[in-house]
């Protein structure tokens, strides 16, 4: 009896490892992969440029710092950069922190075309300091504050963390679909491709960017140098 009741609490604790194990598994095996290390710019180089930039963008303290020039979008010293793989669909989360009065954005499905800047082909989820930057109080209804799409759809609700803070955000991109997400709260969404995405840049200063109202289905995420100070972390990637 003894024996049975030994081999029955080994099957047991057996089984309550296994079940942890698989359960930690799933947890590493979500689909979810880190696409910058916190150590180096494996993975991401300069826009139009077969390597990372020599100047203007470090990594320090588990970062990527775009360093800030003080002369604004005139004065980015590294240019913008991007991650070195196309893609179509997917989600993307990071972090990002930004300086006094600063500026920069996300750019997604990015085409490098010679001589062309990204912002012509690519949607930007905008990232501001929303207090400070002239940019919160121009465009229409917020839709050049923080989380916006840029210039076009301003983020419902507004809740961008002041400068100094952490702000987590996420962009999903299925099918044309598009949302961007906040601190925890979807804020934009909208449907490339489709009539009233045309009808939307039609009415905006993108209407005559042709690679811009007509979005490739592919092309690569792009974090831009706008010659302020700008912190990223934690980013990271889901194919779909």
């Amino acid at each position: 009896m003894k024996l049975v009741n030994i081999l029955l609490s080994i099957v047991l604790i057996m089984g309550i490892t296994s079940c942890a194990t698989t359960s930690k598994t799933k947890t590493k095996d979500d689909g979810w992969v880190t696409i910058f290390d916190g150590k180096t710019t494996t993975g991401w180089r300069g826009y139009n440029k077969t390597a990372f930039p020599e100047k203007g963008w470090e990594v320090v303290d588990g970062t990527l710092h775009c360093i800030g020039s003080g002369a604004g979008e005139a004065g980015g010293q590294g240019g913008d950069i991007i991650y070195d793989k196309k893609l179509s669909n997917f989600e993307l989360e990071l972090e990002w922190k930004i300086s006094e009065g600063g500026n920069s954005g996300i750019f997604l499905l990015g085409q490098e075309i010679p001589g062309v800047p990204i912002y012509e082909s690519a949607p930007e989820m905008q990232i501001l300091d929303n207090d400070k930057h002239p940019d919160a109080k121009l465009g229409v209804n917020g839709n050049r504050m923080a989380s916006s799409l840029y210039d076009l759809i301003p983020a419902v609700p507004q809740n961008t963390k002041p400068v100094g803070e952490w702000n987590k955000v996420g962009i999903l991109c299925y099918q044309g679909t598009v949302v961007f997400k906040s601190n925890g709260v979807n804020v934009v969404e909208f449907h490339l491709w489709t009539d009233a995405w045309k009808k939307m840049c039609a009415n905006s200063k993108f209407k005559d960017w042709e690679m811009f109202v007509n979005t490739a289905k592919e092309g690569y995420i792009g974090l831009q140098d706008h010659g302020n100070d700008v912190w990223f972390r934690n980013i990271r990637l889901k194919l779909m």
